[in-house]
């Protein structure tokens, strides 16, 4: 007689606990509540967000996964700081797989996909204006994911998604700099334009004149040590 299995089933509220726990903490960074360098204390942090010392450490490792944390040796877990180099690999990496996912979707979309394309440009224009920036982010990467599915460019997004946090991070750091909403939204639809035109190249140019003027701004911000105070305004 074979031995009894143990059960595999899925205690939902702990997994639930835990993922609302990642996605307050997520937020919190991203919204400027913990800046770069912050300590995060185990114990203040239960107190605050009401669980228990497991679930902080568990999603303190996560978040660590991410790139959003660093544990420093005698010291504990800080907000990771935001590195210039790093920042520039980054844009670099997304320059050239959404030059490509542009220029596939524009050879690959049809009329409902430049639709739906055009209808999440207009819900980022509307959070920027009502300056609801965690909408400009939800509804930005959505942006992504669509023209990179229409492209049937699935591993680059998988690539893309594995850097998400940290793309996130910095997308809080770019959309809060000045007038930037009206310079977003314009440099999305040069893309969508290309993309509904059916123009590969065009796509492709103005998908990575995108990249990099949000990695010169990046750039400056950081550089100048400006970052810490935008992410306060923002906040």
């Amino acid at each position: 007689m074979s031995e009894p299995h143990s059960s595999l089933k899925i205690e939902r509220r702990t997994t639930t606990l835990r993922e609302l726990t990642l996605e307050k903490m997520r937020s919190a960074i991203f919204d400027a509540r913990f800046l770069p360098g912050d300590r995060l204390v185990e114990r203040t942090l239960c107190e605050e967000l009401g669980v228990s010392r497991t679930v902080v450490r568990e999603v303190l490792r996560h978040l660590e996964t991410e790139g959003l944390v660093e544990i420093l040796p005698n010291h504990g877990p800080i907000v990771a700081v935001l590195d210039i180099a790093t920042a520039t690999e980054i844009y670099e990496i997304r320059g050239l797989l959404e030059g490509e996912a542009a220029a596939a979707c524009a050879q690959l979309a049809d009329e409902q996909t430049v639709a739906e394309l055009k209808a999440l440009i207009d819900d980022i224009r509307l959070a920027f204006h009502d300056g609801d920036h965690r909408a400009v982010r939800a509804r930005t990467a959505a942006f992504y994911e669509r023209m990179f599915t229409a492209g049937h460019k699935h591993v680059a997004w998988e690539i893309v998604q594995s850097l998400t946090a940290r793309i996130n991070r910095l997308r809080a750091l770019t959309i809060a700099s000045d007038n930037r909403g009206r310079q977003a939204v314009q440099e999305m639809r040069q893309i969508l334009a290309a993309i509904g035109a059916g123009d590969a190249d065009a796509a492709r140019s103005a998908a990575i004149a995108h990249v990099s003027r949000v990695a010169d701004i990046a750039r400056t911000l950081l550089i100048e040590g400006q970052a810490d105070l935008v992410l306060k305004q923002a906040g």
